[in-house]
């Protein structure tokens, strides 16, 4: 079998290029280190030294030797994170759905140290149905997931509702339906008042040439856009619940799958789909958003983790899950 001090002799002979230097480097007396090369090359299949003339190695030995380095420099990283594992003691294992914003996600992961917790956290975005699986089998203490799901004997907190954003492409017009562009920000709120970005009302009076046949030429042209949606299989019950929503106004619902929002992002600015989405930062040249009112459409978000497992990793974890749906919480209502 292979082994670490297999590797060491390897190194250190092919740097000192000398049996007895080699040795005293390893810890070892020369004749246990000239077995341990006989081995290794018995197990290699291959010569990795010349010996005639000195200790020189040969081009088998000179195409391994970065592949020992590695192997030696990962097994020294392997133990010094287990030392500062052990060292750091309790660690609290979340995971996040990629749907959660990132100044969102970092406030909820940082909510129990700021209680006063002093474990470790580390933190996970994957998708819904691999949070649960995790949470599940204890390689996760705790996860924000997308509600609703299906918890499969997992305890779960209070659903927390985000808002959320339209994306459209820049240009089209806010149609009755949930696809259309943010004009409130710009307009000092002239979209909700009742103003040209809703009306058209007011774009006639102002006598503009040719406005009722843009504004129908726009809000067709958006509603003939996909929406770009995440794969149903990260999410199923939350996908439909989301799909069946916009549906639910009479409005035909195509999708179209994107791998993140970012990918759905450059759709949008593209021409090619609108996006709905819960980060406020989300945005691109060519690319305007509103609020997600008519239908709402929330981000619907629950802590979740396996009560056969308290103790495990921490004492109450239903009260740790409250810090984080306070967290949320909190940035819901920003």
């Amino acid at each position: 079998m292979l082994t670490e001090r297999h590797l060491e002799i390897f190194v250190a002979l092919a740097e000192e290029e000398h049996f007895g230097a080699a040795a005293q480097r390893v810890g070892i007396t020369q004749p246990p280190l000239s077995q341990g090369l006989r081995r290794l090359e018995a197990l290699l299949g291959v010569r990795l030294f010349e010996r005639e003339r000195g200790v020189f190695l040969t081009e088998e030995g000179a195409l391994l030797l970065p592949h020992a380095r590695r192997a030696l420099a990962a097994l020294a990283e392997l133990r010094e994170t287990g030392a500062r594992e052990h060292a750091d003691g309790r660690r609290l294992r979340l995971g996040l759905a990629p749907e959660v914003p990132a100044p969102l996600a970092a406030d909820v992961a940082a909510a129990p140290v700021r209680a006063g917790d002093r474990a470790r956290i580390s933190t996970v975005t994957a998708p819904t149905a691999s949070l649960l699986s995790d949470v599940a089998s204890g390689r996760l203490d705790l996860a924000v997931v997308r509600h609703p799901s299906v918890l499969h004997g997992l305890a779960a907190g209070q659903v927390i509702l985000l808002p959320t954003w339209i994306l459209t492409p820049a240009g089209s017009v806010t149609p009755a339906g949930p696809a259309g562009p943010d004009r409130s920000a710009d307009s000092g709120g002239a979209a909700e008042s009742g103003g040209p970005a809703e009306s058209g009302g007011t774009a006639r009076a102002g006598g503009v040439a040719g406005a009722d046949d843009a504004t129908e030429a726009g809000r067709a042209a958006v509603r003939r856009l996909p929406v770009a949606v995440r794969p149903r299989g990260e999410a199923p019950a939350a996908h439909d619940l989301f799909v069946d929503t916009l549906a639910s106004r009479g409005r035909r619902v195509e999708t179209v799958v994107v791998a993140d929002e970012r990918a759905g992002l450059a759709l949008v600015a593209a021409g090619q789909a609108v996006l709905v989405t819960a980060d406020e930062t989300l945005t691109a040249s060519r690319v305007e958003r509103r609020r997600a009112t008519d239908p709402p459409l929330p981000l619907r978000l629950r802590v979740v983790w396996n009560p056969r497992r308290s103790g495990a990793a921490f004492e109450d974890p239903a009260a740790t899950a409250r810090l984080l749906e306070d967290a949320l919480a909190e940035g819901a209502a920003r």
